[in-house]
């Protein structure tokens, strides 16, 4: 059974930057599609990025276009969301995940890590 552990999580000022990572507990672990997603209070569950399983093809929500970089390094076992100009409006908690079906839809993810909160403060 993988695991997937995010980290990186925290508060930051509006404008700053946060990078998350995601470890996968098996090392030859290499699935068609990984991703991110994220959820607010009270709101459902939302696809953010995701990259398939070569890094050729990425893929964005476009409210985060131009400010978060999806990358996966390979070596390290790692999935990275490099997220700048933060806003308000990016606060909530962020899950990455593993599957091999369509990269925007959560009920095509098989593995899931806990959540790692981000907050942004205007």
């Amino acid at each position: 059974q993988v695991q997937l552990a995010e980290s990186g999580g925290g508060w930051v000022q509006a404008g700053g930057s946060l990078r998350l990572s995601c470890v996968a507990s098996i090392r030859t672990f290499r699935p068609y599609i990984e991703g991110w997603f994220r959820q607010a209070p009270g709101k459902e569950r939302e696809f953010v990025a995701a990259i398939n399983w070569s890094s050729r093809y990425t893929y964005y929500v476009d409210s985060v276009k131009g400010r978060f970089t999806i990358s996966r390094e390979n070596g390290k076992n790692t999935l990275y969301l490099q997220m700048n100009s933060l806003k308000p409006e990016d606060t909530a908690v962020y899950y990455c995940a593993a599957g091999s079906g369509r990269y925007d839809q959560a009920d095509d993810y098989v593995y899931w890590g806990q959540g790692t909160q981000v907050t942004v403060s205007s």
